[in-house]
């Protein structure tokens, strides 16, 4: 008789290839989340069953831990301008905290077949429409909040390629600030 599987062995496992991924990007073999986690790779083959399938979870713990960290950073504040909000989340997910999201999730956007994650494109745009709605509705503008989306997006693609984070961040205060006009 085999041995049962330990989920709490299996989340540990799991948060430890989360943290190594969003730290070094997916590896292209198993040894890297073997070290990271403290395991084998027979013990990673034998708690997800194949490396697509961890590769898969890892993507899907890393995002949603991706969601809940900028999910809150876009949530509208009773004591806050929404401009405001967005420019202090647009620090955070641009600074040391969001970066790692943004690389790992901008190489999965930038996969052309997008193996792991087929809807990964749609998924990642559909995410962060609602709250950006909901906080451009606090400045009577909840149809700008696909514009906010589509200038966000664009910046951070412009960030991932050039790294001139001056450059994006002035960009996007100026943006801010048609906002500002525009809620008025």
């Amino acid at each position: 008789m085999g041995r049962h599987k330990q989920p709490e062995i299996r989340g540990r496992i799991l948060d430890a290839c989360v943290d190594h991924a969003l730290a070094h990007g997916l590896p292209d073999r198993l040894e890297p989340f073997a070290t990271a986690s403290g395991t084998s790779t027979r013990m990673l083959i034998y708690h997800f069953g194949t490396r697509d399938a961890l590769l898969r979870e890892t993507l899907e713990r890393a995002r949603q831990r991706q969601r809940d960290l900028f999910g809150e950073l876009l949530s509208p504040r009773a004591d806050e301008p929404y401009p405001d909000t967005l420019r202090r989340a647009w620090r955070v997910m641009t600074g040391p905290d969001g970066r790692p999201y943004l690389s790992m999730f901008g190489k999965l956007r930038e996969e052309a077949e997008q193996q792991l994650w087929p809807d990964f494109r749609r998924t990642a745009t559909t995410d962060w429409l609602r709250p950006l709605e909901d906080g451009m509705r606090s400045i009577g503008r909840p149809e700008l909040g696909t514009l906010v989306l589509a200038v966000i997006r664009g910046l951070i693609m412009d960030l991932e390629a050039t790294g001139e984070t001056s450059r994006t961040g002035e960009a996007f205060d100026v943006f801010l600030a048609t906002l500002t006009t525009a809620g008025r």
